[in-house]
């Protein structure tokens, strides 16, 4: 799916760009989310009683990736200029890396799988309850982004309700209508936030950086959370050892430090103050991912690779249909408050009218048009009217971050409830198939 991709995005033209970008990026996320789901319970079942430390550091090569991304794309796109399609091309080298370490291996079974379990059966713990977030997550996708490919923009909500639908009663079907884990449902839509305040913060940080400071250093902070993050990512096993932290009580404390990052994120004036508030921040994101998919799998064992995998997709569809989308929203919105409060003239005259900001239930809002906060954004030598539209812009960012920390918060809540619940039965512990069968009827 890699190479295919490369084919096609080199095969792009003028008279066909969004169509074979579409369906190459297309080709691209499916081969990310096969490896995201064979990856992560490869490691699972490698690693059974460690899973938590395994897992970050299989998870220390995404904020790694982005660190060469970044400094690769400084030098091939700022000082050499190389054409896009190369750039973009520029992955094949460890796609073949990857595909000859993996020839001739042999993959070892999941629990799951040396017992003999078949799909429903590995399904049951998902059951009704986690089906309608995965399926929740597929429709919108399906409305908002498939459908309108093959002109069916009009007819995505049907679309979008007739897949999520059917997927849901298919779950039901293989497991005989099975309610599955209230527990493993919670982690579920908290994935979902995770991917929002994780993945779609990391698309954006990097923009809302560059406006607040410059571009170049916009993309130092970018390269100094990822660092961070990949260090941090080796020490998770040590943190639970040494500071007594069950990897529940991990996630709760990264959300609390999420918070705290992205609410003096939302007021920095100076580099060194953006150093210390995304710092905060990157320590907060940091074992997010991993942890969650961990928890899932050492409580689960009996949904073999499903389970994570299913938790990978929901929170790889939410960072591209909620978090990335909304975080946008919400800078659209803020932005054109602060500009229409303070120049309410020059707002009419910069408004986008023909299309409208919009995402999911929100009111609709008229954005400040791309190519007006572009212009005065690069000016040299601003005039009065552009420097009002490039403060409200900043404005827009900084409410941006503050409305982000909305999600870790929920997140902080849930963590909370689910370390009571885990005090309530005897603490966390990693379970077998055996006496997850024993302690299901607590659970439900």
């Amino acid at each position: 799916m890699h190479d295919l991709y490369a084919l096609v995005t080199l095969a792009t033209g003028a008279d066909n760009a969004y169509t074979m970008l579409y369906l190459g990026m297309f080709l691209f996320a499916y081969a990310n989310g096969t490896l995201e789901a064979v990856a992560n319970p490869l490691v699972a079942t490698l690693f059974p009683n460690n899973r938590t430390h395994y897992l970050n550091i299989l998870h220390a090569s995404w904020p790694a990736g982005m660190i060469l991304g970044a400094m690769l794309g400084w030098v091939l796109d700022d000082r050499l200029e190389w054409h896009w399609k190369y750039q973009l091309a520029f992955y094949l080298l460890p796609t073949l890396i990857y595909g000859l370490m993996f020839m001739g291996q042999s993959f070892p079974k999941s629990e799951a799988s040396e017992k003999g379990l078949r799909l429903g059966e590995m399904l049951k713990d998902v059951g009704l309850l986690g089906a309608t977030v995965a399926c929740f997550m597929l429709g919108l996708f399906f409305a908002k982004d498939v459908a309108p490919l093959f002109g069916l923009a009009e007819s995505g909500m049907v679309i979008g309700l007739v897949v999520g639908f059917g997927l849901w009663f298919a779950v039901g079907g293989l497991t005989g209508f099975s309610i599955g884990s209230v527990l493993l449902f919670v982690l579920f839509a908290t994935h979902a936030l995770v991917g929002a305040v994780e993945l779609g913060t990391d698309g954006w940080i990097q923009n809302i950086t560059g406006n607040l400071f410059t571009s170049e250093q916009g993309k130092w902070l970018f390269i100094w959370t990822s660092s961070i993050m990949f260090g941090l990512r080796f020490a998770a096993h040590w943190i639970e050892k040494n500071l007594g932290l069950s990897p529940v009580g991990l996630l709760f404390v990264c959300s609390v430090l999420a918070v705290v990052g992205l609410q003096l994120a939302s007021t920095m004036e100076t580099f060194a103050m953006a150093l210390i508030a995304l710092g905060i921040y990157a320590v907060g994101k940091t074992f997010f991912w991993p942890t969650m998919l961990a928890v899932a799998s050492d409580r689960y064992p009996r949904t073999g690779a499903v389970a994570i995998s299913i938790m990978g997709g929901i929170g790889m569809l939410s960072a591209g249909m909620i978090g990335g989308p909304g975080l946008g929203y919400a800078k659209d919105r803020f932005a054109a408050e602060a500009l229409s409060s303070s120049n309410p003239a020059l707002y009419e005259s910069v408004k986008n009218t023909e299309k409208p900001s919009q995402f999911l239930i929100f009111d609709s809002v008229e954005a400040i048009k791309g190519d007006a906060l572009d212009e005065a954004t690069k000016a040299e030598s601003r005039t009065a009217d552009q420097a009002a539209i490039v403060a409200a812009g900043q404005q827009g960012d900084r409410q941006t971050l503050k409305a982000d920390s909305a999600i870790p918060a929920a997140m902080a809540v849930v963590y909370l409830l689910i370390m009571i619940y885990f005090k309530g039965i005897g603490g966390y512990k990693i379970v077998t198939i055996d006496e997850e069968g024993a302690e299901a009827p607590a659970e439900e």
